[in-house]
């Protein structure tokens, strides 16, 4: 198997995937003012991407393995590949759907595949964490770019300019579809010898193993955190730190550039401690971050900004808790995946895609209810409750991996 070559096509497809699915919240904008559509209809562009991605996850996870790893990233590819040029010759509301549904479809498939592959491309438990960390931050550098992509495509008195940036995105998946094609797998690994439906029976049965159900409640509330501060923090930016509509969305690609940072040096660190080290540490951390920097955020008194450059020092203070939140998401999966069997990982992927989704948005709609409720000035500090409960969540998972670990290798 060549592992460099499908690492680096890997790393590509999380590339890209990461600027399209962060792209919605720029086309729905843009929907708004090209297409003349009203925010109600405009946000039904998030359900065509993340209920997509949901339901495939489901479906493809239990069956992936049999079709084979390498032949579901290339379909993936190729329908991203076709979804981007559906939305430049497109240029319709109606089109627009029909790309995020197809984004959506693919990036279920992308996923499942990534987790599993990631399991044979390792050779142990530390370089396992460490690619899935490295993977994990290129995809929030990916996010952290596409607020800057698609303006670099805006022309005020030429509204259909945008358009253009699905020819660059076009252009990525199909480098990336030209080198995993060129890649060779292990076929061994990519054919279960169980039926569909026996397949599909043990992806649900895992739910019921301890250290899954652990887990899975671990991913569920470190998502609720991560999407409901990255979901928030533009409305934060604007009504506390007071900072103009523009330069506070702008500011929120300091979460993802810190995500994404955290991410590559985890990778690192996972080589040299514990992954369980690595997120007691990291936890802690993020929680001093919204008991210490947090409250002086609040109280700062900003006036007189009107581009990033202008912005203080403290206002890209609460963004850096990226750097401590970053490892969580990427060693948590890795623990799990590198404690169950090969086969499994598959399975286990898809769970972990539908309750990250889950913990996503229920957290997103958590955290906008406490902004609602109590005020965007302590809507955040209650993200020390899911911290807490899943750092005690961590030395149950420390227990259960070990036990796991232990009858795969006897």
């Amino acid at each position: 198997m060549n592992h460099k070559a499908i690492k680096l096509s890997l790393y590509i497809n999380y590339f890209v995937f990461a600027i399209l699915l962060n792209s919605v919240g720029i086309v729905i904008l843009k929907s708004q003012k090209v297409f003349g559509v009203d925010e109600v209809e405009a946000s039904t562009l998030e359900g065509f991407k993340d209920i997509s991605i949901m339901v495939t996850s489901f479906l493809i996870a239990s069956f992936l393995p049999r079709i084979g790893y390498k032949k579901g990233m290339l379909t993936a590819l190729g329908v991203v590949t076709i979804a981007c040029l559906v939305m430049y010759f497109g240029n319709s509301f109606l089109t627009t759907k029909l790309h995020f549904l197809m984004v959506g479809i693919s990036f279920g498939v992308i996923k499942v595949a990534v987790y599993s592959v990631i399991g044979l491309v390792t050779n142990s438990q530390k370089e396992h964490n460490s690619f899935m960390s490295n993977i994990e931050g290129v995809f929030m550098f990916g996010i952290a770019l596409a607020y800057f992509l698609f303006p670099a495509f805006n022309v005020p008195d030429q509204p259909n300019a945008w358009l253009n940036v699905y020819w660059v995105l076009a252009g990525l998946t199909s480098v990336a579809f030209v080198l995993l094609w060129r890649a060779r797998f292990e076929h061994s690994y990519e054919a279960p010898g169980n039926s569909l439906s026996a397949d599909f029976m043990e992806m649900i049965s895992l739910i019921a193993k301890g250290l899954v159900l652990v887990f899975v409640g671990a991913a569920f509330l470190f998502v609720m955190v991560e999407q409901g501060i990255m979901t928030w923090l533009p409305t934060f930016n604007e009504k506390v730190m007071q900072l103009p509509e523009n330069v506070a969305i702008m500011m929120a690609s300091i979460l993802a550039i810190s995500l994404g940072i955290g991410r590559l040096l985890a990778g690192q660190l996972s080589r040299l401690f514990s992954w369980h080290v690595v997120l007691v540490v990291s936890i802690l951390g993020a929680m001093a971050m919204v008991l210490f920097v947090l409250p002086e955020a609040v109280n700062a008194n900003i006036d007189g900004v009107e581009t990033l450059a202008d912005v203080p020092l403290i206002g890209y203070a609460f963004p850096l808790v990226g750097l401590f939140i970053a490892p969580i998401y990427p060693l948590l999966n890795s623990a799990v995946l590198s404690a169950l069997p090969k086969k499994l990982h598959s399975p286990m992927s898809g769970l972990i895609i539908i309750f990250s989704a889950l913990g996503g948005t229920i957290g997103s709609r958590i955290v906008g209810y406490l902004f609602k409720t109590l005020g965007a000035e302590k809507a955040f500090t209650y993200t020390l409750i899911p911290m807490a409960v899943l750092l005690t969540a961590l030395f149950m998972l420390k227990r259960l991996t070990a036990r796991e670990l232990a009858n795969k290798d006897s």
